[in-house]
């Protein structure tokens, strides 16, 4: 099965998370600058949300450069996937309903969010691995131990236990880890570069 539809599906499905994220932003309430500063944490979330989804709608693009072939198990990996970014919408309007400091129950739940997210990326990418080779594969190859994975999922689960105490700390170490993954996945863009 070739990978066409999974790639559109999936930008289809990143497009309508995006644009329902984006939809739940509220105009401030007065035609000021420091209207809008009282609205930054919520613009800031917004933004932290944002960059995830585009992050992994990145990622994604570029991992299936690396893969041929699709089956049965990578369109459920994918669908689980895509499930997990669905709650970002949720999970970022939760959080901003306890403007200007995040709560416990909301930064927790965005951190699960996260998490989430994290381990349905890992998931689909053994899958693909399978699906293309096994340890042989040429993603498989690009990703060597993929530390950088592991890494973010143990920062993410240490933040969502930290929100218990300090939700503020919790939200920083999300957008930390957002920043980790910010320039697209070089391991991979290597692999292209040297087929």
């Amino acid at each position: 099965m070739g990978k066409g539809r999974l790639e559109a599906f999936t930008d289809g499905v990143i497009a309508v998370v995006i644009t329902i994220m984006v939809l739940e932003l509220r105009v401030p309430s007065e035609g000021t600058w420091r209207a809008l500063l009282e609205d930054g944490p919520v613009f800031l979330s917004y933004i932290l949300s944002f960059i995830y989804v585009g992050i992994y709608w990145n990622n994604h693009h570029h991992m299936l450069q690396l893969v041929q072939h699709v089956n049965g198990k990578v369109m459920w990996a994918n669908l689980f996937f895509l499930f997990c970014l669905s709650l970002f919408p949720f999970s970022t309007a939760w959080l901003n309903k306890a403007h200007p400091q995040p709560a416990v129950a909301p930064a927790v739940f965005y951190g699960i969010t996260l998490w989430l997210a994290a381990v349905s990326w890992e998931m689909l990418a053994r899958t693909l691995i399978s699906a293309n080779g096994g340890p042989g594969s040429e993603l498989r190859k690009a990703l060597g131990s993929d530390r950088k994975t592991r890494l973010s999922i143990s920062i993410q689960v240490c933040a969502i236990a930290l929100a218990y105490a300090n939700p503020v700390v919790s939200c920083a170490l999300y957008a930390i880890v957002a920043a980790m993954w910010f320039i697209p996945d070089r391991r991979i863009e290597r692999r292209l570069g040297e087929g």
